[in-house]
């Protein structure tokens, strides 16, 4: 778990430029991150760390009985959250945005019937007290379902030793800031130390290589600006030099050129159900 005394901080910033990512993102991510989730009898759902509502729209069009309560903690992303709602037509009526801190959530006990987070407890200093939080405020029998990074099982071929500094960086500077890069392998450990039933977790993987060389580009394509995304944050923070980044652009337009090149990356989905 990590140190609930380290400052939280998010290491891509709030520019515009990342809300416009984060949508990308979700488009991108949409077929693995939404299959077959558990919401078919949900209509009260809670979206924690919804961010610019990317997550949000998705839901709602696949559930067209749900309501959603997004929270998050930044009034930027808040704001662009409605504005990006607000051109959805499936979705009107149907949210509600609220600014508010996930450890310690505005809202009743038992006031949802589900909840769905993204993406957010890698940025937490105690993920396992969000969960607490999020299970306080759903019903007996609400599903939850939480998707979360694990960094350690990055690879990429061909061989590019500056891309591995920067992610190395990268993961250093999460940690710093009060994050955790591997908590999706702790999902089990977190939701079960809480008291959530029924916790299965599977991990969900993107190994594109020649069998699938559109899907390998459009990925590498969404990866380059992930990174790129955590550079001027690394830069401040003195974690990587302008020389290298430079080295990791060269490296990953390489990558995108290799006929034979490879991408590998996991992520980790766990659901569980509150009693």
């Amino acid at each position: 778990m990590s140190n609930p005394d380290r400052p939280a901080g998010y290491l891509h910033g709030f520019t515009s430029e990342e809300q416009d990512r984060l949508m990308r993102q979700a488009r991108q991510l949409e077929p693995a991150i939404h299959d077959r989730l558990p919401f078919r009898r949900a209509r009260s759902l809670l979206e924690v760390g919804c961010g610019v509502g990317a997550q949000t729209s998705i839901l709602l069009r696949h559930f067209p009985e749900l309501k959603v309560t997004g929270v998050d903690r930044s009034p930027e992303n808040l704001a662009r959250a409605r504005q990006n709602l607000a051109g959805c037509a499936w979705a009107t009526g149907r949210y509600e945005f609220v600014e508010g801190d996930a450890a310690t959530l505005p809202f009743e006990a038992s006031s949802y019937d589900a909840a769905f987070l993204c993406w957010i407890l890698e940025h937490v200093p105690d993920p396992m007290r969000v969960l607490s939080e999020v299970r306080r405020v759903l019903r007996a029998g609400a599903p939850i379902v939480t998707n979360e990074v694990l960094n350690a099982t990055f690879f990429i071929d061909p061989y590019s030793p500056n891309t591995l500094d920067f992610w190395r960086a990268f993961n250093d500077h999460q940690y710093e800031i009060g994050g955790d890069p591997h908590v999706g392998a702790k999902l089990g450990n977190l939701l079960q130390a809480v008291g959530y039933r029924d916790v299965q977790t599977e991990v969900k993987t993107f190994h594109l290589d020649n069998r699938a060389p559109a899907d390998r580009a459009e990925f590498l394509a969404y990866w380059t600006d992930l990174l790129l995304s955590a550079a001027p944050g690394l830069r401040e923070a003195g974690m990587i030099s302008e020389d290298t980044i430079e080295a990791m652009k060269v490296e990953l337009a390489k990558v995108g050129r290799d006929p034979n090149a490879v991408f590998f990356y996991s992520f980790v989905q766990a659901r569980a159900r509150v009693w």
